[in-house]
């Protein structure tokens, strides 16, 4: 059992990866806007997300937020990055027959530069050995590390391992891809930051690998901005020859442009054959394609942190608009205009003037309807204090929801709702029989829009 895991030291200081840089300093690198003006920006939407329950509040959390690593999500923070995942799932995986999803681990015995898991206590016992020699120390220390497990920072080895056996899903014919979700750890000098991934390995012949690069990078950029309120914010961008990887021979990457300044989504390598061959030591013979020229193929990664791609969907669909009240004064309202797809809840129920118990029993004969449907519902008919159908209103707007659905008195003897949409403010009556239809409809368009 280990005492000290990676997990509790992280929560413990504020480690981000190397390619990202602290808000303050893309503040004065990239925008032209004030400090005020840009921090009130900033604060505004952590604060919002905090309030609204898309992450954990706590100043140490909202930084984590803002950096685009993992934090603390509340439930509707779990549900957008549920709803996120899912979706790159669907897009990769199905706009080809050829790629399969893969649940790897990360095997490698190279221990050069990798991430380890150090049981404190074990370490400790060490440093105290007073009559131990420095060269000793160092001894016992690279010890410690060798047998210590390691942590993943990419998907990219377990793809590789796999390729030999995945092959033959294919009658070792390319292309083909594996591809994989989950966390994992960024090494930054000697710290670390955990951050949702996503990965596609892509194997093909070498002539097609600079195609299928441009292909993938196209697919992807439309992905992103498939979802996004604002999709000239997602942009596509080469690699600088002097900042590629080691092994790459092109590089692209997806940014999105937040209001501090450009930050990269995913990164797509044109990485060769030099990995794939390193990690099949021997057995050049199986990884040889074609009947006349056998050739080893050219592997194509696509890399994405969804923590920050979900930040850039909440920042993106972030409105701030003016309207005027009763005594025409303007007044600022904020509206979390997430793509229907993407949006943590579809619907809020709640009650007006009536019977209160015969209200709730027509709202939870609805929420089993919506339930059974697929239909992300917000119970909010349970709450306890009275509040305004106003005050309603700005909350579900803040937290996303596309519909507020609102049953009253009335509702007993006609049957007919009250129905907000959230992008339009328009209220609509309809008939209570006619909601589910009404939603999944609405909800399926959106998908195949």
């Amino acid at each position: 059992m280990f005492s000290c895991s990676v997990r509790n030291v992280l929560s413990r200081r504020h480690f981000f990866p190397a390619n990202l840089t602290p808000a303050s300093q893309n503040i004065k690198k990239y925008c032209k806007t004030s400090d005020e003006e840009l921090d009130d920006g900033v604060r505004a939407l952590t604060h919002l997300c905090a309030d609204r329950h898309y992450i954990s509040p706590g100043e140490s959390n909202m930084e984590l937020f803002r950096r685009g690593v993992s934090c603390r999500y509340g439930p509707l923070g779990m549900e957008l990055r549920r709803n996120l995942l899912q979706q790159w799932w669907h897009s990769v995986t199905r706009s080809t027959h050829q790629v399969f999803g893969i649940n790897s681990t990360d095997t490698s015995t190279d221990g050069q530069g990798r991430l380890r898991i150090v049981e404190s206590g074990e370490l400790k016992l060490i440093l105290e050995q007073q009559e131990l020699s420095k060269e000793q120390l160092i001894q016992k220390v690279e010890e410690l590390l060798q047998r210590s497990p390691s942590v993943r920072t990419n998907f990219l080895q377990g793809a590789l391992e796999q390729f030999i056996p995945s092959s033959d899903l294919v009658n070792r014919k390319l292309p083909f891809g594996l591809a994989e979700s989950g966390l994992c750890f960024q090494p930054s000098g000697g710290s670390s930051a955990e951050v949702t991934q996503t990965s596609l390995v892509w194997f093909c012949p070498p002539r097609t690998s600079s195609q299928w690069l441009d292909h993938w990078a196209r697919q992807r950029l439309k992905w992103w901005r498939k979802f996004a309120l604002s999709p000239s914010h997602f942009s596509s961008v080469d690699v600088p020859e002097e900042e590629l990887e080691e092994v790459a021979s092109r590089g692209l990457k997806i940014m999105y442009r937040f209001p501090w300044g450009q930050e990269p989504l995913e990164t797509l390598w044109n990485r060769g054959v030099a990995e794939l061959l390193q990690v099949h030591k021997g057995a050049r013979s199986k990884l040889q394609y074609g009947d006349a020229r056998k050739s080893v193929p050219h592997v194509v990664s696509v890399t994405a942190n969804m923590d920050r791609g979900l930040m850039s969907f909440l920042s993106n669909s972030l409105q701030q608009l003016k309207k005027g009240d009763s005594k025409q004064m303007l007044q600022q309202r904020k509206v979390l205009k997430l793509h229907p797809v993407l949006a943590p809840v579809k619907v809020a129920l709640d009650i007006g003037k009536g019977p209160t118990m015969e209200l709730r029993q027509v709202c939870e004969g609805l929420m089993l309807e919506f339930l059974e449907a697929n239909i992300s519902a917000w119970p909010g008919y349970l709450k306890t204090l009275p509040t305004s159908l106003e005050q309603l209103n700005t909350k579900y707007d803040e937290m996303g929801v596309l519909f507020t659905v609102v049953i009253s008195e009335n509702s007993l003897e006609s049957g007919l709702l009250q129905v907000r949409s959230r992008d339009t403010t328009v209220k609509e009556t309809m008939h209570i029989s006619e909601m589910k239809n009404f939603l999944s409809t609405y909800i399926s368009a959106a998908y195949n829009g």
